[in-house]
């Protein structure tokens, strides 16, 4: 079965058909994905939150390959993109040459992906120059946040549409195969969407205009801890129903009932 190319996905960009990318850190989790039928699997670094505790901007080379190599096993169809962690290729472009092909030699993803925007377009251009498939991300990002002047998750961070428009601009004329767009007012992404002639991947609040969207699993179904108690969302939380069974085996277990578990099968 052959794997998701970049030509693939600008087919789609010009068939006018939706790009659907999943986030997965593991290697069950990448084999669900694909079988839902996403076209690519994002190992973001919000893997460092949800898979390994830490914040995101934490997340660490070695920590970052593991992930993306228990995915890249899974993926027989699905296109794996890696996403370079903070300062992994901010210092020098030798920095981000070396850690971009460490994704594709050790962990076997097919693509990488660099957030930033007109100031990284020398770095995405020699890495891209190297012949690794880079992935650009734009608008308000986990590792450009502060220098925009806010966090994360303030919606008044001031990156001007301006901005966003030159970021996205100059990634695809650093060689992006494709872009995400993070926190881009829904009517500027579509006109962007309009523009470029590489594909638009919505991350959170970029609306549904894009030629794609990115699901962060663990947001989008409710799969934390702390979303138990959550409402009920079109998606989740899922973690009421894991916390619901769960909770059902161990009261079985201590009363004595016989216990029922599926036997797995070895993948294919």
């Amino acid at each position: 079965m052959a794997r998701v190319t970049v030509a693939d996905l600008m087919l789609l960009k010009q068939q006018r058909k939706k790009i659907i990318a999943m986030t997965a850190y593991d290697f069950e989790m990448a084999r669900i994905v694909e079988r839902a039928g996403a076209d690519a699997i994002l190992v973001g670094d919000t893997g460092a939150r949800f898979a390994l505790g830490s914040d995101d901007v934490e997340a660490t080379m070695d920590e970052m390959i593991l992930l993306a190599r228990s995915v890249s096993r899974a993926a027989k169809r699905v296109m794996v993109v890696a996403d370079m962690p903070f300062m992994s290729y901010q210092v020098s472009f030798e920095q981000a040459i070396a850690n971009a092909g460490r994704f594709l030699k050790e962990a076997k993803a097919d693509a990488i992906k660099v957030e930033g925007g007109e100031d990284f377009a020398p770095t995405v251009r020699a890495i891209v120059k190297m012949g690794i498939p880079v992935m650009g991300h734009v608008g308000l990002t986990v590792q450009t946040a502060l220098a925009y002047g806010g966090n994360y998750n303030d919606k008044n961070a001031s990156v001007t549409n301006e901005q966003i428009r030159r970021d996205a601009l100059a990634m695809q004329a650093a060689g992006c195969f494709a872009v995400v767009l993070t926190k881009v007012p829904a009517d500027y992404a579509r006109e962007l969407t309009a523009e470029l002639t590489i594909p638009t991947l919505a991350g959170g609040g970029a609306g549904d205009d894009c030629d794609g969207q990115v699901c962060v699993i663990h947001s989008a179904l409710g799969l934390s801890a702390s979303a138990i108690d959550a409402p009920s969302t079109g998606y989740g939380p899922l973690s009421k129903t894991i916390y619901d069974t769960m909770k059902q085996f161990c009261d079985d277990v201590r009363s004595g009932k016989p216990v029922r578990t599926v036997r797995e099968k070895t993948p294919a």
